[in-house]
């Protein structure tokens, strides 16, 4: 059982700091799986607030990740970059 689990029977705040999903915001129960299950995808933005950073930063940690997944996939699939783009980024 997911500690989320644990945390929505007992209806109350997860305190496992040093748990990857872990976040501070009570009223999703500390928990990034309980934010995305309540409320789906964030904006940049509201992940800024959430997290108490810059949506700036937000954004590099956003790049950064994109670049690292584009990276495996090219290295995987031998596909071009542009065309990869196109699958991933659909606007």
């Amino acid at each position: 059982m997911k500690c989320i689990d644990e945390c929505r029977l007992a209806k109350k705040a997860c305190s496992k700091k040093e748990c990857r999903m872990w976040l501070d915001h009570a009223a999703d129960l500390n928990c990034t799986y309980e934010t995305v299950s309540k409320n789906g995808s964030l904006s940049l933005r509201e992940a800024a607030k959430r997290l108490n950073i810059s949506f700036v930063r937000v954004k590099q940690i956003e790049d950064e990740a994109l670049s690292k997944l584009m990276k495996a996939l090219r290295a995987q699939t031998g596909l071009e970059e542009e065309y990869l783009r196109e699958l991933l980024i659909c606007e």
